[in-house]
């Protein structure tokens, strides 16, 4: 990212979109257009909206956690009617709960079905294949929204093969750039609904956008330095392959998990199958705080852990896996969690670490 930018009406911007529109789609799974704004993942959420959407309509949301509840204010402020199913922040959606929904919704009053893929906050990861099977059998023609924010590039995401109409993402996960890219891949059933209404709109509008792409250019300034990078991270996920790259997250992901179980401590996240391979939420032993812990790990070793956001703050501390990470640098991170919990007299038992240690060794690819 550090080089001089360019004209972004010029001949050599235009080559550097295509190569990023064509590296994009098959980090979304899909050939369809992938619309990056400017933005952070908010603002992604809020295009996802405002281009299929109006004043309200009816959309069926869940409570997964802090970010779930984040996107679902900002459809109530956009004035959707969101019928938002109450979660307890440690399982995913639940399919069953979309079948009967849906299937109650005779009338077909349900516009959109919007979850979140991976809860950043939990450390949950909803079953995106089971929910679009459920929205089939019940043979209702809801909108499929998914916010992809901390999952792309992560997890295995096949937004045309899955039926998700928008997939919302951003650039500072698994993309391993700083914030600031904002992205929404759309099927043509979204561009349908798009052309025929949704809400005013003018800097998120996806047909003012994509007519502009088409050449190679922005209706309006693009963050052409963050663009440099996102061709650099999409020519490093090509040169590890995408299937190395979940396997990679998984490996780490398990390590991380192993490495708790053997501390003694609880994850967050009860549903084995729902566990993400992006980070790990890990709760605190009752009457210990994991603000105090975190400030503990800070000051002594300077790393810094995920905080607990909003229900879970003081409860929770959370231990990323993501982006460019390699067995020496986790283990780096778990050491220091591991003696963290000895300094802030945190009570557990020792060897966790060693627990990953084995697991990745065994694991180790020859």
């Amino acid at each position: 990212m550090d080089r001089p930018t360019i004209d972004h009406r010029g001949p050599e911007f235009a080559r550097l979109s295509a190569e990023i529109f064509e590296g994009l789609g098959p980090v979304f799974g899909t050939q369809g257009p992938v619309i990056i704004f400017p933005s952070s993942g908010t603002g992604a959420w809020e295009a996802a909206i405002v281009n299929t959407l109006k004043p309200g309509d009816r959309v069926l949301m869940f409570e997964t956690g802090h970010f779930a509840t984040l996107w679902k204010k900002i459809a109530e402020r956009l004035g959707l009617s969101v019928d938002f199913v109450a979660g307890d922040w440690r399982h995913g959606v639940d399919p069953a709960v979309v079948e009967a929904k849906l299937t109650e919704d005779r009338q077909g009053a349900v516009a959109a079905v919007m979850v979140v893929h991976n809860e950043t906050s939990t450390g949950v990861a909803s079953r995106i294949p089971q929910i679009r099977q459920a929205i089939d059998r019940a043979r209702h023609g809801a909108l499929f929204m998914v916010d992809t924010i901390s999952s792309l590039a992560s997890i295995e995401y096949r937004h045309a093969e899955w039926g998700v109409d928008v997939s919302v993402g951003c650039s500072q996960k698994g993309l391993m750039l700083p914030p600031g890219l904002g992205m929404n891949a759309v099927s043509d059933k979204a561009l349908a609904v798009a052309k025929q209404g949704g809400m005013p709109r003018s800097y998120w509008d996806w047909e003012d956008m994509l007519k502009n792409n088409a050449s190679g250019f922005f209706p309006y300034t693009p963050a052409t330095n963050l663009l440099y990078g996102l061709r650099e991270a999409l020519a490093m996920l090509r040169e590890e392959g995408l299937p190395a790259v979940f396997a990679r997250h998984a490996r780490h992901a398990e390590a991380t998990r192993r490495a708790v179980r053997g501390w003694g401590l609880e994850i967050l996240c009860a549903e084995p199958a729902e566990h993400s391979n992006v980070l790990t939420a890990v709760v605190m032993p009752q009457g210990h705080d994991a603000d105090a812990f975190r400030a503990a790990v800070l000051a002594r070793f300077d790393m810094s852990l995920g905080v607990g956001l909003a229900k879970l703050a003081g409860k929770v501390f959370r231990i990323g896996h993501v982006g460019a990470l390699n067995d020496l640098t986790l283990m780096g991170t778990l050491a220091g969690v591991e003696m963290g919990l000895t300094i802030a007299g945190v009570p557990h038992r020792a060897g966790g670490t060693q627990e990953a240690m084995k697991f990745l060794c065994d694991s180790a690819q020859p």
